[in-house]
């Protein structure tokens, strides 16, 4: 209808063509329907047999003359009506049967029928060469308009050459990100804010004798900031800010790589004093002498002209590098060296007290009910989140205020937070997924045996919630609040084996799958084995191809052997711990199976206190770390940042310097 017309309509307004293609590809349209129209609306004539031209035409004298088209076939040319033609052997054969033919019908040489010669063209020609033209033409438009096209009005239109030209981009558009915006890692702030700073007032560092750090390395898992914090330093830095994604290197064909790093430092030289942002550095940066394919060979090149550019003769002194990565480990050594990036800043998830920042960052533009204030709220879900990024944090205010509007509320509330922190750490919860009973009893009686290990044993974590509602992937779900802890001890990591055992020790079958990773990780990781001894081995990363185990045979034996023993010590002494306790077992089950959702209220009706102390509030985790709040305090040095100090005697240079820099 109209609306699939308009549709159509605007997505061809969308296609990037300007005029002069516009009437390139009217006018090939133009040739084509013509030539079409010609070859598909044009007269053709009746073949007829030689023995008809000559008695039904020729003799009666109806014949105007004759045209031998191609030597291959004669049009019959009447004095009225359309023509009609017939095949022919060879020229001579032709003529002479024509002699004869005349004669025979007694035809005098003044009444001969003239013969002309004539070439014309079927389309054939046509046919084998339009594929040839379409593909031609489809290239010179790919070329003007597409990827190698090197920007309309740029040096590069129409050129394939074009595509070495760098892809890296000069931030105009001031961007809406601060520093302000940016938080939970106070420590990478301050080491991002001293290169802004030293760009900006130099004579603060040069009076000493220092020397601006080339670049530096922004790594650490994903999600932590590290892309928003070069966001931030583009919005804040009034100096050039150019940035460039480390893919965007690789091309399918040879040099390219190589030849854009050169142009992107060109244009950084050009801006200079600029600030450089490679993001995903690792796609280019890749470790080398792994491998000896094509694609390694020219990302090996790649990475050599980029060691140059930072640290070669050519190199600038009023450029800074900084680079984004989640897999510092697989960089080159060349690369990271003093010189190229002199600093390497690790932004990990944020601690308590950084979890605070963010949530509050992130709660100012939330609607939030009037009773709720916005420190105390920023405290508790904190201390719900331990191991959360920001970029995890941002999403549990986003899924509050989704699940709030989900139920038409007015406002946010503490509801809707925690519900939002349960849908991020188990998934969605599955009302109606429907179990039968004999299901549901195993799941509840699976989760009261997680639950009343954990409460029992010292080193487990504090239980917030147990329910038989599935979520995600799991039939079940229980929420413990861990704290965050850096050094474990051999009993610590033994309690929460057998916590993990718990479930399936209820249950009487073995041990579930998960356990494994803990044991392995003691006796090969962490060392905590007298047999294998005081010896550490890197487990493999999820996903890494194994070639070869970094120790022999034998060892691998007896780390079998003892990492059974170990799961089977925890196995019996849950075991042991179930059976002592089998009733509350079975009193959390029956609860379970009755209300679906327990909290830590109802595990303390039904199990009573907890024998074990347990930290459980903000105040209670950060108990002698000094301050209740995150340290975002400046050094002197820095508390001016922002400012030309050169220029506050000076307004109007300052302004024209301002100017020159956006």
């Amino acid at each position: 209808g109209k609306k699939e017309e308009s549709q159509w309509w605007t997505r061809f307004q969308d296609f990037p063509l300007d005029g002069k293609a516009v009437r390139y590809i009217a006018i090939g349209a133009a040739g084509m329907a013509s030539a079409f129209v010609y070859f598909y609306f044009r007269k053709t004539g009746v073949q007829i047999s030689w023995k008809d031209f000559v008695h039904h035409f020729l003799s009666r004298g109806l014949v105007d003359h004759l045209e031998v088209v191609n030597k291959q076939y004669v049009k019959v040319i009447p004095a009225q009506g359309n023509y009609l033609w017939f095949n022919i052997g060879s020229i001579d054969s032709f003529e002479r049967n024509l002699e004869m033919a005349q004669l025979e019908v007694g035809l005098d040489s003044s009444h001969k029928v003239p013969v002309y010669y004539t070439t014309e063209s079927d389309g054939t020609l046509l046919h084998s060469v339009l594929p040839t033209l379409l593909l031609v033409g489809f290239l010179l438009f790919t070329m003007r308009h597409g990827p190698m096209a090197g920007g309309r009005g740029g040096r590069g239109q129409g050129n394939p050459f074009s595509m070495s030209e760098s892809k890296a981009k000069v931030i105009k558009d001031i961007s809406s990100v601060r520093f302000k915006d940016v938080a939970g890692c106070e420590e990478a702030k301050q080491e991002i804010l001293e290169l802004v700073n030293f760009l900006k007032n130099p004579r603060q560092y040069q009076d000493l004798g220092a020397k601006i750090p080339k670049g530096a390395v922004l790594s650490g898992p994903p999600g932590t900031g590290k892309t928003l914090l070069a966001k931030a330093t583009a919005g804040e830095a009034n100096v050039p800010f150019i940035t460039v994604s480390g893919s965007e290197f690789q091309e399918m064909f040879v040099g390219v790589g190589p030849a854009r790093v050169r142009d992107m430092f060109a244009k950084a030289r050009k801006n200079a004093p600029c600030i450089l942002f490679i993001d995903e550095i690792d796609a280019v940066g890749r470790r080398r002498g792994r491998g000896n394919t094509g694609n390694q060979s020219e990302q090996e090149n790649t990475l050599n002209q980029l060691l140059v550019e930072m640290d070669g003769f050519n190199s600038s002194t009023n450029v800074v590098v900084l680079a984004g990565t989640n897999r510092a480990d697989i960089l080159d050594p060349a690369l990271m060296r003093p010189g190229r990036f002199d600093r390497h800043i690790y932004i990990g998830p944020p601690d308590i007290k950084g979890r605070v920042s963010v949530f509050k960052v992130h709660l100012k533009p939330l609607k939030l009910d009037s009773s709720i204030e916005v420190d105390a709220l920023a405290r508790k879900l904190a201390a719900l989140t331990p191991g959360f990024t920001g970029a995890d944090i941002a999403n549990v205010c986003n899924e509050a205020a989704l699940i709030a509007a989900r139920y038409l509320n007015q406002h946010i509330n503490t509801k809707h937070f925690e519900q939002a922190v349960e849908r991020v750490i188990g998934g969605l919860e599955k009302k109606t997924q429907v179990l039968q009973l004999p299901e549901k009893t195993t799941v509840a009686y699976h989760e009261a045996g997680h639950a009343v290990v954990g409460w029992f044993l010292e080193h487990a974590d504090p239980l917030l919630k147990v329910s038989i509602v599935p979520r995600g992937k799991g039939l079940g779900y229980a929420q413990y609040l861990p704290k965050e802890q850096y050094l474990f001890t051999q009993e610590q990591l033994f309690d929460r084996m057998c916590m993990m055992l718990g479930g399936r020790v209820a249950e009487q079958v073995f041990f579930h799958r998960i356990t494994t990773g803990s044991a392995y990780a003691q006796v090969v990781e962490f060392g905590m084995n007298e047999a294998v001894g005081q010896v550490s081995f890197d487990l493999p990363q999820q996903g890494t191809i194994i070639t070869e185990k970094p120790f022999s045979e034998p060892t691998a034996q007896l780390i079998d052997q003892e990492v059974r023993s170990l799961i089977d010590a925890a196995f019996q002494r849950t075991l042991q711990l179930v059976t002592k306790k089998k009733e509350m077992v079975d009193k959390v089950a029956k609860r379970l199976l009755e209300k679906e959702i327990l909290d830590k209220a109802d595990m303390l009706e039904l199990l009573g206190p907890r024998p074990f102390h347990e930290k459980s509030s903000y105040e209670e985790f950060v108990e002698g770390l000094g301050e209740f709040e995150e340290d975002t305090s400046l050094p002197e040095g820095l508390k001016n940042w922002n400012k030309n100090k050169g220029d506050e005697k000076h307004p109007q240079n300052q302004q024209n310097k301002s100017a020159l820099y956006l």
